[in-house]
């Protein structure tokens, strides 16, 4: 059984569990349909890996902001990948709503704080 991460080292696996998230998700975009093997293969290598190490954070974090910030920030940085990178148009209600996400991610890293 691997030992219970604390505070610090569990926010910063879960970086890196967005992370892979985040390439995983691009891998889909790059896979264009499963019509490419790398990125295919590489979209499932990704998640398995993120989805890996979010069971190790849950278990200092919690199940809700584990879930919440890791789904959010990797919302958020998939949209940026979107409008950089794949050239999507940044509307202003996409622009918007980003920030409402970015605003309870950091609501909930602050309620993270006050119960762990």
């Amino acid at each position: 059984m691997l030992p219970i991460l604390s505070i610090g080292q569990a926010w910063a696996v879960l970086a890196a569990a967005i992370l892979l998230e985040v390439a995983g998700t691009t891998s889909m975009r790059l896979s264009e349909g499963f019509s490419r093997v790398t990125p295919s293969v590489l979209i499932f290598v990704f998640y398995a890996a993120s989805f890996a190490l979010n069971t190790l954070v849950i278990r200092t974090l919690g199940l809700s902001v584990v879930y919440a910030v890791w789904s959010g920030v990797g919302t958020v940085l998939t949209a940026l990948i979107g409008f950089l990178y794949f050239k999507e148009p940044a509307t202003t209600l996409k622009m918007v709503s980003i920030g409402l996400i970015v605003i309870g991610v950091f609501g909930l890293h602050a309620a993270s704080r006050n119960t762990v």
